[in-house]
């Protein structure tokens, strides 16, 4: 652990630039974005003589109080800055015109979690997008990957899967923080456009969230631990089928069920996939929201037994082959609409190629995926090494 670890929010208010005090900031944020030393951004910012005009907040709203898939958050007002609070997760997801005039530079400090269908990135991507148009500066504090900067894996989105889950030629699990994929982004757009990151201090490449002094300010509702982040970027795929991923439980993501799952026989086809890193514990629940809410449901907690050595996504494609192999009958890919997709499926634009799902349902282990996708994988490393800003 690093004891001169420094946010980027923090690196900025230590040596503020000439714009910070003269112009007026509009701050992407939410009740995440605070400090080690228990300081909110925005009150941080004030404090230190920033000029804030504007507050724009990402799903589940400013206050993080919004439940996820398509549940809008309004606009609002802060009273202790006495500024508006506009959503990027309503009527617009990305600042309009209108909103862009009362700001000069655009500023981001939102926790990521390091996987692509996580909608800050997006968020963030069409902000950056918007700002470029106007000639609007743009600024990214940087903060950690949780699950490290250097592990990446899974396929690139495919145009015909392209959504707010994936707008961006990202894979699942990108390594990236969120100032190095402002970076890729911009530079896989071409993009004409002032964009700079204030980085971290003391964060290297190969840590994982723990390894930070930074308590865990949970970034959206779901996401209640930095261990959580780890296993979403497998079982997020989930949320596209009639299985439960823990919404409605204390464990969301660690837990999966359904009450026609029939633990022993999935396990047996599970274990043919040899997954390092981590184990599956016999559990059952009733969810109190979401998919089968108050009903039994059948399935597993899964257990992160070795950090480096387990691959989330692998681990999500396993399952969901596993499932079609044993529940066939009763398993079922989820119809739109999600995340503002009203024809594709929700599998294929979360898996990002609907080709993907396709070859799961003829068979195909994830191992043989990855063979396919390795050309796309390894352009993507390509140019996602000129925007990487921190060593191993």
């Amino acid at each position: 652990m690093s004891h001169d670890f420094r946010l980027g929010l923090e690196t900025l208010i230590d040596k503020p630039p000439s714009w910070f005090t003269s112009a007026r900031l509009g701050l992407v944020v939410n009740q995440a974005s605070w400090t080690s030393g228990f300081e909110a951004a925005w009150t941080m910012i004030a404090r230190s003589g920033g000029n804030i005009s504007c507050i724009f907040s990402p799903q589940h709203g400013f206050l993080g109080e919004k439940q996820a898939n398509m549940i809008e958050s309004d606009h609002g007002w802060h009273e202790g800055l006495n500024v508006p609070v506009m959503s990027l997760y309503g009527r617009e997801r990305q600042p309009t015109e209108e909103m862009l005039r009362l700001v000069d530079v655009l500023v981001v400090d939102l926790q990521d979690v390091g996987t692509r269908v996580y909608t800050y990135g997006a968020t963030m991507g069409l902000c950056l997008e918007a700002a470029a148009k106007q000639g609007v500066k743009f600024v990214v504090l940087d903060r950690p990957n949780p699950i490290d900067g250097e592990t990446v894996e899974g396929n690139t989105v495919h145009g015909e899967c392209r959504s707010f889950v994936g707008l961006y030629p990202l894979p699942m699990r990108h390594g990236m923080t969120m100032g190095e994929m402002a970076a890729f982004i911009a530079d896989s757009k071409a993009m004409d456009c002032d964009l700079e990151v204030f980085p971290m201090k003391g964060w290297k490449r190969s840590d994982f969230y723990f390894q930070t002094p930074l308590p865990w300010f949970f970034p959206s509702p779901n996401m209640p631990s930095w261990e959580t982040a780890l296993v979403y970027a497998g079982m997020v795929l989930l949320e596209g089928t009639n299985v439960s991923e823990g919404r409605g439980t204390t464990l969301p993501f660690h837990l999966f069920g359904a009450p026609f799952i029939q633990q022993e026989k999935l396990l047996r086809q599970l274990e043919k996939h040899s997954l390092q890193g981590v184990a599956f514990r016999p559990v059952s629940f009733e969810p109190a929201f979401d998919k089968w809410r108050g009903e039994l449901c059948h399935g597993f907690q899964v257990h992160v037994t070795e950090m480096r050595k387990f691959s989330p996504y692998r681990t999500g494609l396993a399952l969901l082959g596993s499932l079609l192999q044993t529940h066939g009958n009763d398993f079922r890919w989820l119809p739109p609409p999600y995340e503002y997709e009203w024809e594709k499926q929700p599998i294929d634009i979360l898996i990002g190629n609907a080709d993907i799902r396709r070859m799961l349902e003829e068979g195909l282990q994830p191992e043989e995926l990855e063979a396919l996708w390795s050309d796309e994988l390894n352009r993507f490393m390509d140019a996602r090494e000129r925007c990487l800003l921190y060593g191993p």
